[in-house]
């Protein structure tokens, strides 16, 4: 959509002064979905007149027949399937065009906002999985995955502009290549980046029951990919797995100790509090599993009923205040193994890339190879040895000096 606007605009960080406001929603869960409504009635708000309000993107996508009519100050209403064709969209002054198809990117140019040197990659689009908790296959459809080649060519007109770190995403990364009935494709895909000189990168969102012990070492061996292992287990309990529609937890507990032994690895996962079925033993199994293991990061989400999905229809609904009250408790462990996990990296050598200086001036902040970007954090370096001009972007040594809580110190090397 930037690429595709700003052939015409400018871009503006201020939504008051703009000819065009888009917004693009996030539909998955309770909180996005009001993120998502609070987001465009403040641009409806903002705008001057005569300016169009956009709205894209998943929430709009799966609530394109009632949202038209609730918030009729929106200008354009579009789904997941015409971000390529966003500017003839807003020239044609169409108020709803929905093709209920899920776009999937190919050799388009993009533009990059958030960043000098990192861009996110698009495995593919859609998920096959059948949790019953989520609604996304609802509104992004089944897999579908990109072909090596296409993406190859992204990352080697990316590295031309300047850009060298990427984080390859899709909704089920470790599916990769399965809708073409083929297995193995992601090991391929990381063969083929490894012979691309001076990038580096990671790969998020690894499914339990498409990740293989082959893939787990290929990206430990990779000269390209950091040792980072992004699996949401979602829950611990069988019990609650099961009715989650994810099997066991036997193939999360066997990948996660095949990914622990791997040197210098960096693990993270994500889980769901307040499932349907979810009673005080199924917690405490969880909450003994996330104190036990040795994981670098770990996302709390709050469950939330999504119409059209199996769970909404279980019984033994979990009250809103039990389940904050869990989330509570699982936050402070959280905190205290984030403390634990980092003291490991004092007195290490750590390579990363220069983010540029910290809000309060007081700082330059490195975000090392092994974190994901706005996700794991960064080093505050607050010595630098090297007497060259810093560069934002560049890529340095840094070694670990000291930890404040959750904060690590180092020298610029």
């Amino acid at each position: 959509m930037g690429y595709r606007l700003e052939r015409k605009y400018t871009f503006t960080d201020d939504p008051a002064s703009a000819d065009v406001i888009v917004v693009n929603t996030c539909g998955f869960i309770q909180p996005a979905k009001e993120e998502s409504i609070e987001t465009i009635l403040e641009m409806a708000q903002l705008k001057k007149p005569g300016a169009k309000l956009v709205v894209t993107g998943c929430f709009s996508q799966r609530y394109q027949k009632e949202l038209p009519e609730e918030i009729p100050e929106v200008d354009l209403w579009t789904g997941v399937g015409e971000f390529h064709i966003i500017d003839q969209l807003i020239e044609k002054g169409v108020k709803s065009y929905f093709t209920n198809r899920t776009f999937l990117i190919g050799r388009e140019e993009r533009t990059i906002f958030n960043s000098p040197y990192h861009a996110y990659i698009k495995l593919g689009e859609g998920c096959n999985q059948k949790c019953s908790f989520c609604a996304i296959p609802s509104f992004k459809g089944r897999l579908q995955s990109r072909p090596i080649p296409v993406i190859l060519d992204e990352v080697n007109r990316l590295k031309e502009r300047g850009y060298r770190d990427f984080t390859f995403i899709s909704q089920d990364s470790s599916s990769y290549g399965r809708d073409w009935g083929e297995r193995g494709k992601l090991e391929e895909l990381i063969e083929e980046l490894d012979k691309i000189s001076d990038i580096t990168g990671r790969i998020l969102y690894l499914y339990p029951q498409t990740t293989t012990p082959t893939l787990i070492e290929k990206i430990a061996n990779s000269p390209t990919l950091a040792t980072y292992y992004d699996l949401p287990i979602q829950h611990i309990s069988p019990k609650v797995l099961k009715l989650m529609g994810r099997g066991d937890g036997s193939a999360e507990r066997h990948l996660l100790e095949i990914m622990e032994r791997q040197p210098e690895g960096f693990i993270g996962t994500s889980i769901i509090v307040g499932h349907p079925g979810e009673g005080e033993r199924e917690f405490e199994e969880l909450k003994n599993f996330l104190s036990a293991f040795p994981f670098d990061r770990i996302n709390i989400f709050q469950y939330s009923d999504e119409e059209g999905t199996k769970s909404s229809t279980l019984p033994e609904k979990v009250p809103p205040e039990v389940v904050e009250e869990r989330i509570a408790q699982l936050e402070e462990i959280v905190h205290k193994k984030e403390v634990e996990r980092k003291a490991r990296w004092v007195g290490k050598v750590l390579e990363g890339y220069l983010e540029g200086e910290t809000p309060d001036g007081l700082f330059y902040s490195l975000r090392p190879t092994i974190f994901a970007p706005e996700i794991d954090g960064d080093i505050l370096i607050n010595e630098i040895e090297t007497t060259r001009p810093l560069q934002i972007g560049a890529r340095y040594r840094v070694k670990i000096t000291q930890q404040a809580g959750r904060e690590l110190l180092g020298t610029l090397i």
